[in-house]
This record gives C-alpha cells, sequence and structure tokens, in this order.
C-alpha cells in the first residue's frame, strides 16, 4: 500500500496505519505511554490489526480528532475539520439487560494485559460459553474498545462501567 494512498481518519486500523507509516509508533507513544505496548509483537499481530484509531484514542483517554490530527500533522495530510463522533463505550446507567445476580463468569484481564499479553481469546472464549441471561464480567485497566466492537459485531450485548480506576465491561449473549 503506497503511504499516500492511506488517509487517516478515525475509522483507520492501528496495524494499517503503521504497516503504512512505521515511523508513527513513536509518535503515537509519544502522544501517550499507554500506546508503548505497541512495541510487543503479540499486541502488534493481534489487537492493532482490529483496533481503530477511535478505539486507541478511547484507550489513550483523548479526543479521537485529536490522535487523528497528530498522526495527520506528521505525515503531511491535512487535518479533520468534523467531529468524528466519538461512540460513547462508558455508561453510568446500567442497560435493562443487566442484573448483578446474572453475573457468572469473571475474568480481570488487567495481570495480562500489563505482561503485554493479550486476552483476546480468552475473553471471546468465556463469552462464547455463556447461556440464558448469564453475564459475563470483564475486568481491564481500560476501555477494552476493540474487544467491545468485536463482541457487538458478533451478536453481543456490552456494557461498560468505569470505577476505582479500572473497566468493568458485562457482556451478554443477545436473546432472540
Amino acid at each position: 500500500m503506497s503511504h499516500k494512498l492511506l488517509m487517516i481518519t478515525p475509522k483507520t486500523r492501528v496495524g494499517e496505519l503503521l504497516e503504512a507509516y512505521p515511523a508513527l509508533e513513536q509518535v503515537l507513544i509519544d502522544i501517550s505511554p499507554v500506546f508503548a505496548k505497541l512495541k510487543n509483537p503479540v499486541l502488534r499481530r493481534t489487537v492493532a490489526k482490529v483496533a481503530t484509531l477511535q478505539q486507541a484514542a478511547i484507550i489513550g483517554n483523548m479526543p479521537v480528532e485529536n490522535l487523528v490530527n497528530h498522526l495527520r500533522l506528521a505525515v503531511g495530510q491535512d487535518q479533520m475539520s468534523e467531529s468524528a463522533g466519538d461512540e460513547d463505550y462508558l455508561s453510568a446507567n446500567p442497560p435493562e439487560w443487566f442484573h448483578n445476580e446474572a453475573i457468572l463468569p469473571h475474568f480481570d484481564a488487567t495481570v495480562m494485559i500489563n505482561r503485554g499479553e493479550n486476552p483476546m481469546n480468552e475473553i471471546l472464549s468465556h463469552a462464547k460459553r455463556l447461556s440464558g441471561d448469564q453475564i459475563f464480567e470483564l475486568v481491564t485497566p481500560f476501555v477494552p474498545a476493540p474487544i467491545i466492537g468485536i463482541l457487538k459485531e458478533k451478536g453481543f450485548q456490552v456494557w461498560s462501567l468505569q470505577a476505582l480506576g479500572q473497566v468493568k465491561t458485562y457482556i451478554r449473549k443477545c436473546q432472540e
């Protein structure tokens, strides 16, 4: 892919961005230390392939327009003028399907993430085993935007809540 042909947008995948513009890895790390995890080859091959810049901005706790415009500036592209419309991944209000007593599986992915490992397969495995009204609780140090996107595409209901320096994401199979 030609470097000139990749227009950087909120929907650009991080892996695609770094393939086209390898020097942007350091730019990302300079923007937010959380992006230093991109140096890990496992995360680079997995999460970076599915995560969009919109999701990366959420993980980096910044407006997506700031992230995209910073990257565009670094490669000489025009600044993005319109709002990109961040998806709202966090909500203080639980959805109608959420009930504490339905939480059965629980997985704290924080240790794996901090070791530079990718918990995506384990998360998907837990989600696939859900039945009936069961809810899977996932704990992470940041909003797991890429996995939320994947789960929603696979037909799961997802709700995330941030509290006490961690994010709890609740996952339930959609009911027919």
